[in-house]
């Protein structure tokens, strides 16, 4: 009988045989798919059936008739697929990226134009460097009326080119999707020369941002240029210190919530935002807010915009809201734990104290290690006082946190009145209830209260308000401020909520919680723990005092028992002696408990203890911009609504204008902001209103 003839696969040392019959048909390497594709692809247009092909290849029929349409469709290169991530740029941009790259554009130019990061710009040059520049011609001779717009040897063809009287100053020149200024040659000739600062001379900008331009107005107003120019980060090349710190400003009042939030942007049109021709690159913007902080006092900073801010648009009442708020920290370093009210338990983190005054205005901030709002309402009271002077009134208002006798103290000492609620348990009021008003938004309130005056131990006489609702006490104020009248007081403190709404909006819009950096310092921990010495001591303690309390009662259990006297007598010496050891044993227990401190640092409990500090000053710079972002949002809401009338919605409103788009014009003498008109009819006419 002849042998069968049938197809047959045999892998051997590496190689791939495939046979039929008694013929070789092909000979591969064994990770070869591209020749095994082709292999396929052969035996099935030579007739053998798909469902047979894939039983000797190990596929499935399905993959075998996919390996078949993309052979159809695209032949050998359809079986033959690049293996690994594609190449981001082809080879025609490579030679375009060296060929710029040459010509003076920096790496961001490069990877904007092409749609790629900076970061493959920067590691393609690295690889392959510039193209060489190419040699510059000798300039042609002047050229007459009668020659063609398209031969002009000045700058690239179809481009405008400044002509006439005006063409003597500033002119610009496009390269790619960044705008330099160059000055003006012979004749209206512009001459290609990079010069060393961005800052617009003149020009025409598209922007997508545009209508962040309308921030400047309150940074002029709270005189922003002049607190930025007492910082200095040293010598500059490009970026000035001003734009630095402006551009980080209205970074954070579009939305980002951190510096390298910055890349998201569009370089070249964040720039005319702030009077650059292309904003910095992340690294740039990075290393100069570093250099910045470094040698800045930003609580100084925040003082100077408030003083600035309350001069040019006081506050109406004298009354200013303190709180706390706990950052959480989520790294690796030994951080100084707090309470997290929100999680309702202890975590590392950090401590904010801000101070906002009745419209919700942030006016001066402290930051350090967690602690209570008592502890660090001393030192932004002392900057309040700085920034309002020393005679005008003060009513802080804070809440059960800081209601303690030495936080009462220090605003005696700061000549401020202060308003809180009192710590529970309530005491019983000792006046009757009186109908007690005030006005509030052109309205009275009326309130029942108890108004009397009460002694604080560790403070003295303070007055107390007692509200009743329903003919019951619902909660007690206690207040400083005895010629105000109770209504006010009460109104004044509900709305504390005013700080915390502020806290919810700048962390969730501004960035408030958001670590600025990773430097800390390590230290040898000097708090205070819980002694496990005296701990054990006073579980020895309580042991002892449980024998003596079962000694003591097994002697009325002996003479209340069923025993006969005689039993009882020759009983009692055995319990006399159990009592007086449980005695004298209570006795030891409490003399080793008495020189046993409760606490020891925690470097006597281990000598390795260590705790990190953060180093605040480029957190303090960042914070003071991003106050200052929150401030001009909150100013120009303001002025927004009082046309838009939308008490719900008009900051969400205000932080789609911040991103409308449209064109802006510099010239020497002023600047032309030409914003897109908003979809909404009720939006554009506030707008046009407000502008």
């Amino acid at each position: 009988m002849p042998e069968p003839v049938v197809l047959r696969l045999v892998r051997h040392d590496g190689q791939v045989l495939v046979t039929y019959g008694r013929t070789l048909v092909y000979c591969f390497a064994a990770d070869d798919l591209g020749m095994r594709n082709l292999a396929i692809v052969a035996l099935t247009d030579a007739g053998r059936r798909v469902d047979e092909v894939a039983r000797v290849f190990g596929l499935t029929a399905t993959y075998v008739s996919m390996l078949r349409g993309q052979a159809r469709r695209e032949g050998s290169a359809g079986l033959v697929r690049r293996r690994g991530r594609p190449p981001k740029l082809s080879d025609r941009q490579v030679g375009q990226a060296r060929a710029w790259a040459g010509q003076g554009w920096t790496q961001q130019s490069i990877g904007d134009r092409l749609g790629v990061a900076q970061s493959v710009i920067s590691e393609l040059l690295a690889r392959l460097g510039p193209a060489p520049e190419q040699q510059v011609l000798p300039t042609p001779a002047p050229r007459t009326a009668e020659d063609s717009p398209e031969d002009s040897a000045d700058g690239v063809a179809g481009e405008p080119v400044a002509t006439g009287p005006e063409a003597t100053g500033p002119a610009p020149v496009v390269r790619g999707r960044e705008s330099v200024l160059v000055p003006a040659g012979r004749g209206g000739r512009v001459t290609a020369v990079v010069t060393g600062s961005t800052r617009i001379g003149s020009g025409t900008f598209a922007c997508r941002y545009a209508g962040a331009m309308l921030l400047h107005p309150y940074l002029d107003r709270v005189g922003a240029e002049q607190v930025f120019a007492s910082l200095t980060g040293g010598p500059a090349r490009r970026f000035d210190d001003v734009a630095v710190l402006t551009t980080a400003t209205l970074g954070f009042a579009l939305g980002i919530d951190t510096v390298e939030g910055s890349k998201h942007l569009r370089r070249g049109e964040a720039g005319p935002v702030v009077g650059i021709a292309v904003m910095p690159e992340l690294k740039t913007l990075r290393t100069r807010l570093a250099a910045l902080a470094d040698g800045a006092d930003p609580l100084g900073l925040q003082r100077a915009f408030a003083a600035g801010m309350l001069s040019a648009d006081p506050a109406a009442d004298p009354v200013y809201f303190v709180d706390d708020h706990f950052v959480p920290y989520a790294g690796a370093r030994p951080v100084a734990k707090g309470w997290n009210t929100k999680r309702r338990h202890a975590q590392p983190g950090r401590d904010d104290t801000l101070v906002v005054d009745a419209r919700g205005r942030a006016v001066v901030f402290g930051s350090g290690e967690p602690s209570g709002l008592s502890s660090t309402l001393p030192a932004v009271l002392t900057q309040l006082r700085q920034v309002l002077g020393p005679d005008p009134k003060v009513l802080l208002g804070f809440d059960r946190g800081g209601a303690y006798p030495g936080a009462f103290r220090a605003c005696r000492q700061a000549g401020a009145h202060w308003v809180t609620y009192r710590r529970a348990p309530l005491v019983e009021a000792t006046v009757a209830p009186r109908r007690s008003w005030t006005t509030r938004g052109g309205q009275r309130v009326y309130v029942m209260l108890a108004d009397e005056i009460v002694q604080l131990t560790g403070y003295g006489p303070a007055r107390q308000l007692t509200l009743f609702e329903h003919g019951l006490p619902v909660l007690q104020v206690l207040t400083s401020d005895t010629a105000a009248t109770g209504a006010s007081m009460v109104c004044w403190l509900r709305a504390r909520w005013r700080i915390e709404n502020m806290f919810k909006y700048a962390a969730e819009h501004n960035g408030i919680d958001t670590l600025a950096d990773y430097r800390m310092d390590l230290a040898p921990d000097p708090r205070k723990v819980s002694n496990p010495a005296r701990v054990a001591a006073r579980k020895l303690l309580a042991a002892a005092q449980a024998d003596l309390i079962a000694a003591e009662r097994a002697l009325p259990q002996l003479l209340a028992g069923p025993h006969t006297p005689k039993q009882m007598n020759a009983a009692l010496p055995t319990v006399h002696r159990r009592i007086e050891k449980a005695t004298a044993a209570l006795q030891d227990a409490k003399t080793a408990l008495r020189p046993i401190p409760a606490k020891i640092a925690a470097t006597d409990l281990d000598p390795d203890a260590r705790r990190a500090r953060p180093r605040l000053e480029r957190r303090g710079l960042q914070m003071v911009l991003r106050l200052l972002a929150f401030n001009a949002e909150a100013w120009l809401a303001e002025h927004l609504n009082a046309y838009l009338a939308d008490p719900n919605e008009y900051r969400a409103i205000l932080r789609h204008l911040l991103h409308l788009g449209g064109h802006i014009d510099y010239t020497n003498t002023a600047i032309t902001i030409t914003l897109d008109r908003p979809d909404s009819p009720r939006v554009a006419r506030a707008l046009q209103l407000l502008t």
